[in-house]
């Protein structure tokens, strides 16, 4: 069964460090501990087919490009995030629908976005019973310490 990864992008970005970062690739743009732990789980588990949800730009490849620091989150709809309709749009235009399962590490608000768009697919949400993010940080460094997906 071929399955998609796909983690939240992060609060924290680049350009807080550095705003003069200019344009960044997403793997690098978002800088939280948390999405970096998700990227070490995404990079390990499935190297060649994860992606990024972000509340502005939808459905990133991690060697896609982000122009420079914004803020947008599902979690407020006044920061305008991508519509329902825009990420489904996305997932022909890049391919998406080729797979089967998708694996969504995220927390609830963004999980719950993604499982919207992907419907259709087997889901799994291994996060989902966490309730913190340190819960969730725990869990993932576990899984990565013993080499078994979540």
């Amino acid at each position: 069964m071929k399955t998609l990864c796909i983690i939240s992008c992060g609060k924290t970005k680049i350009w807080n460090k550095n705003p003069k970062a200019g344009p960044t690739k997403a793997e690098s743009a978002y800088i939280g501990n948390f999405f970096n732990k998700c990227r070490e789980y995404a990079t390990k588990f499935y190297s060649k087919s994860w992606c990024i949800l972000s509340a502005k730009y939808g459905l990133i490849f991690p060697d896609e490009l982000i122009p420079g620091p914004y803020e947008a989150t599902f979690k407020n709809p006044k920061t305008n995030p991508i519509t329902l309709k825009e990420l489904s749009d996305q997932i022909i235009e890049k391919g998406l629908n080729e797979y089967q399962q998708i694996v969504i590490i995220a927390g609830k608000a963004y999980a719950d976005i993604a499982r919207a768009v992907f419907h259709s697919k087997k889901i799994l949400t291994p996060l989902s019973e966490c309730k913190r993010n340190g819960y969730m940080m725990q869990k993932l460094n576990e899984s990565i310490k013993r080499g078994v997906h979540l």
